[in-house]
């Protein structure tokens, strides 16, 4: 069947490449003729296409698939390093300076913050 469909299909393609160009005036009766060809060739098949359901491969019912991987092994990730503590704090002989804010809601900022004179000195003036 598929052997005649194609021979019959290259025998219409053969008969349409030779026949003679349409000129302006009698080119609509070709053009209909083609596609009454056409209809009657391929319209059946496509007609019949539509009704018949497709040909789809299901496996049988009874067989079950082996499991080709074993259960998975579930295993708790190691807790992250603990961040470095920040040394908010450096002091000096004369004061420190201190380090304010987080770094995400408010930026660092380092501070100097003098020590007060010892007891009992006078002032520079």
């Amino acid at each position: 069947m598929r052997k005649l469909v194609a021979i019959v299909a290259l025998g219409v393609l053969l008969v349409g490449l030779a026949a003679p160009p349409a000129d302006a005036r009698g080119g609509g009766a070709l053009a209909l003729a083609a596609f009454a060809a056409f209809n009657i060739l391929f319209l059946p098949f496509a007609i019949a296409a539509s009704f018949v359901p497709p040909v789809v491969y299901s496996p049988p019912p009874a067989y079950s698939y082996p499991v080709a991987a074993p259960a998975p092994v579930v295993t708790a990730a190691p807790a992250p390093p603990a961040p470095p503590k920040i040394v908010r704090e450096v002091a000096y002989e004369h004061g420190r300076y201190v380090l304010y804010g987080d770094g995400v809601t408010r930026a660092y900022q380092w501070i100097w913050v003098p020590n007060p004179p010892p007891p009992g000195s006078a002032p520079g003036y």
